[in-house]
């Protein structure tokens, strides 16, 4: 016996399928600085973390993007940095058959959803790796910086594609 897939009934089997597929993760850039090291490792106070998140997108062809997920994280204790660590994790991804709306959507949260663990485990690699404590970021709402995103550009008279210009920062 074989296994077969009919069309839906009233459905029309010519219309195209939205496909979406992860075609490769990597690490794109990393970099990872301790300037005050080993003397900051004596410092007693509270350190102050500052984090520079943004995302870029690329159009490789028709159906296949390049998104890149950046994050910075900037620690310091009073004036000294006590550690810079960026990663910039990157992933090819395959969408056909999305409309426009849609596809900017799929780039602006689905697909930074998708390399988010990836950038995390990164950057927690790297901070453990330079002698520091651990350091885990927190779950980041991609929709909710993509709605604002386009909040930002209708009132600036901008519509348009979000993703595929966004670099903003959060």
């Amino acid at each position: 016996m074989t296994d077969q897939t009919s069309p839906v009934a009233g459905a029309d089997s010519a219309a195209p399928q939205a496909q979406f597929t992860v075609e490769k993760i990597y690490l794109k850039d990393v970099s990872f600085e301790a300037p005050n090291a080993p003397l900051i490792f004596n410092e007693q106070g509270q350190p102050q973390l500052n984090m520079n998140l943004n995302q870029k997108v690329g159009r490789l062809s028709d159906d296949m993007f390049e998104v890149v997920l950046g994050v910075t994280l900037t620690c310091t204790l009073g004036e000294k940095t006590v550690y810079l660590a960026e990663v910039q994790q990157a992933g090819i991804f395959g969408l056909a058959g999305f409309d426009e709306r849609t596809l900017d959507m799929m780039l602006g949260t689905y697909c930074p959803n998708v390399l988010f663990p990836y950038v995390r485990q990164s950057v927690s690699e790297l901070i453990v790796n330079g002698g520091f404590p651990p350091f885990y970021l927190q779950p980041i709402n991609f929709e909710g910086l993509y709605a604002e995103g386009l909040r930002r550009r209708s009132e600036q008279g901008q519509g348009g594609s979000v993703a595929l210009a966004e670099g903003g920062n959060a």
